[in-house]
């Protein structure tokens, strides 16, 4: 019985093994290949191999420790920013939204349109000699502050980011909130707990996991952020807006240094599945504990 269950085990994965190979793992493989190559547009089909210079380009390059560092905290500052906003919408909104659903398609909204155009949008809006926003704060205050300058456009960006991208944290926290049984709450109302108190010791912890993969979900998103930011500022004056995805591109297309920009991404993948490793064994020992 244990050889039968081995085999349909093995026949049912296959496909998505088959999958993972042809459409993963031999474009990875070509990635490594040119990340230790000299190659250029001319070359792709012939690269040469030149160690692991390209890498040492690329870790000693500051322009990449900045883009490095501008992605971290745009991710972590929309992450922490949508998810919080989401949090409160979805507990605040609770009664309102139990009685009329609908509500939920206008809040839906901002996730239908593309980052992109987003992006040329705020542009248009933020623009320093025609856009409405500084025109009016001109006309009413006198002054108007740079949004897209290098002092304020991480900010901006951020703010748009969060605008855009709230309602989906809203949507699984809204959810989450819904799952809790009702049976729950009337039995701590029962026992004299207040609202805070209900909220504190037993929605939000039952709503932690929602929470937790929210956060994760829109730090990924955050971290590799490229459209909207490209549309709005490009790499930014001096490359204050330089988001990891951008210095990718600009190496890859703008500089046809394609070695260099696939070390990058090489680089970018190690980080990321060793922090996805860590936060799995992480997560392992508590479960263990």
């Amino acid at each position: 019985m244990e050889r039968i269950r081995s085999h349909d085990w093995a026949i049912l994965t296959a496909p998505m093994v088959v999958f993972l190979l042809l459409f993963l793992g031999f474009p990875a493989l070509v990635n490594v290949v040119y990340s230790v190559s000299e190659v250029r547009f001319e070359t792709l089909r012939s690269p040469t191999l030149s160690g692991l210079g390209n890498y040492l380009a690329v870790l000693t390059d500051d322009d990449f420790w900045r883009a490095s560092w501008f992605s971290l905290r745009f991710g972590v500052v929309t992450a922490l920013a949508e998810c919080l906003i989401g949090l409160f919408l979805a507990i605040f909104l609770a009664p309102l939204l139990a009685k009329r659903s609908w509500l939920l398609a206008p809040l839906m909204l901002p996730l239908m349109v593309a980052p992109a155009m987003i992006g040329l949008m705020y542009r248009l809006v933020l623009h320093e000699f025609v856009g409405p926003i500084p025109f009016y704060l001109y006309d009413w205050f006198g002054s108007s502050p740079a949004f897209l300058d290098v002092g304020s456009a991480f900010w901006t960006l951020s703010v748009i980011e969060t605008l855009q991208w709230t309602p989906f944290a809203f949507l699984l926290f809204h959810m989450a909130y819904q799952a809790i049984p009702q049976d729950v709450r009337d039995a701590a109302l029962i026992d004299g707990a207040t609202s805070w108190q209900i909220l504190k010791r037993i929605e939000l912890p039952l709503m932690a996991p929602t929470i937790v993969v929210a956060l994760f979900i829109r730090f990924i998103d955050g971290f590799r952020v490229f459209d909207n930011v490209y549309t709005l500022t490009g790499s930014g004056a001096g490359g204050s807006t330089m988001s990891l995805s951008i210095y990718i591109y600009e190496a890859f297309f703008k500089q046809g240094a394609i070695g260099k920009a696939v070390a990058a991404s090489v680089v970018l993948f190690i980080a990321s599945f060793a922090v996805l490793w860590g936060l799995n064994a992480l997560a392992a020992s508590r479960r263990k504990a």
